[in-house]
């Protein structure tokens, strides 16, 4: 077990081109320690506020966040095979999928791991009412044991079996996604310079996809280049596969296919990338697939899209309500206004975040209030395809509230034939 975690990827690294790429553009390494421990404060602070003994949590995003550990982040998004309990005050714990153990040997801040007992279908099979009996006596005894007496419980995902098997042991089960994902939207400095590195990843990728464009290739083949360079630089995987052309990039929200690009085309892809350190770099470009110059209605449509987003970023200042920005914001002629992105501006980190922000039109059915805070980073959004038309143009840009603005971590990439 020693010897498997010395060799845990985390403690190994990305690689030496990767690590002396980022070293020669001044992207400094994140101090792993003291970014754990910042998260687990982060939400540990939020955990008191709300009073409860301590949380449960399945979401493997939000087992990252507090333990900085990963197993097989898809599959377990669908099996409960490991999960984590976390005491307000008291110790981290790890229920880890059997025999990995090693896979945490880089966090500092897991007290305990333990076995996953895996209260799950596929797992339990017949024997799954026993399972629950046993996963929610080992939490209850955790909750008695750190608790001091408190039996208020947060927890994030679980079947209705797990829930009423806690509230058999006389626990009071609380929602965890509020209390972790508002402690998830401020940012160290730590956390900043590991997005920076991610971001680095994306941009890289993404100029290596943008190099290999021609006529005659498949969606599929396109998105397949960046999925391939993105994994060289150490990034773990993509969260959608939105890469389109031509008529199939009005709408927006199909994903790729099997269409061939025609010269003439607009290629739009919205990255979706969780990159090294499993931070998510979400940033959106739209190309002309050959050599001529864009018609004028692909360059008008990209005018539109990059306008929007230049303005929108530079509204971004800490104060600022949500509601305030949606009521400020650059929007969209009436003939694209149909066809809008569902939020104006997102909060982003190990994957897209709180908060959401709509179009004014959307903010009384789909909106809610709070305020931008320096340390948050954020997403700003376009996509501008007119009903009837041929092509629509997917822009955005990632960057980090200041305390007196903000300040990009992407990089305005204007195209040049679309410009």
């Amino acid at each position: 077990m020693e010897e498997a975690g010395r060799l845990n990827r985390y403690l190994v690294g990305y690689g030496e081109a990767v690590e002396a790429d980022w070293t020669a553009r001044g992207l400094e390494a994140p101090d792993l320690p003291a970014l754990q421990r910042y998260r687990v404060e982060r939400v540990r602070a939020g955990m008191r506020k709300a009073d409860i003994a301590g949380m449960v949590l399945f979401d493997p995003l939000n087992v990252r966040y507090l333990t900085d550990s990963t197993n097989m982040q898809l599959w377990i998004a669908h099996d409960a095979a490991r999960y984590a309990f976390v005491a307000t005050e008291g110790p981290v714990v790890l229920f880890e999928y059997r025999g990995t153990g090693h896979l945490s040997a880089h966090s500092v801040v897991i007290d305990e791991i333990r076995p996953a007992t895996g209260p799950f279908f596929f797992n339990g099979g017949g024997r799954l009412r026993e399972v629950y009996r046993n996963w929610s006596a080992e939490i209850a005894d955790l909750v008695r044991s750190y608790g001091g007496g408190n039996r208020r419980l947060a927890l994030d995902h679980c079947a209705p079996g797990g829930l009423h098997a806690l509230e058999a042991h006389n626990l009071a089960v609380l929602d965890a996604q509020p209390i972790i994902e508002t402690g998830r939207a401020i940012k160290s400095a730590e956390e900043i310079r590991a997005m920076r590195r991610s971001m680095a990843a994306c941009l890289d990728a993404l100029a290596d996809t943008r190099a290999v464009l021609k006529p005659g290739m498949t969606e599929l083949e396109l998105w397949g280049v960046f999925w391939e360079a993105a994994v060289r630089r150490g990034s773990e995987w993509v969260e959608t596969c939105l890469l389109t052309a031509g008529p199939r990039t009005n709408p927006w929200f199909q994903e790729c296919s099997g269409y061939v690009i025609r010269a003439g085309d607009i290629v739009a892809f919205d990255t979706d990338l969780v990159g090294p350190y499993g931070y998510c770099a979400d940033i959106s470009r739209t190309w002309l697939c050959g050599d001529d110059r864009g018609s004028d209605e692909q360059r008008a449509l990209y005018e539109i899209a990059q306008e929007q987003v230049r303005y929108n970023l530079d509204l971004l200042k800490p104060g600022l309500t949500f509601r305030e920005f949606a009521g400020k914001a650059r929007l969209l002629p009436e003939d694209c206004l149909p066809r809008r992105y569902s939020i104006l501006v997102h909060g982003v980190g190990l994957c897209d975040e709180w908060p959401a922000v709509p179009y004014p039109q959307d903010f009384e059915r789909s909106g809610y209030d709070g305020v931008f805070e320096p340390g948050m980073v954020v997403c700003v959004e376009s996509y501008t395809g007119r009903v009837g038309g041929r092509e629509g143009v997917k822009l955005e840009e990632q960057a980090v509230v200041t305390e007196t603005g903000c300040e990009l971590i992407s990089v305005l990439e204007p195209d040049p034939q679309l410009s």
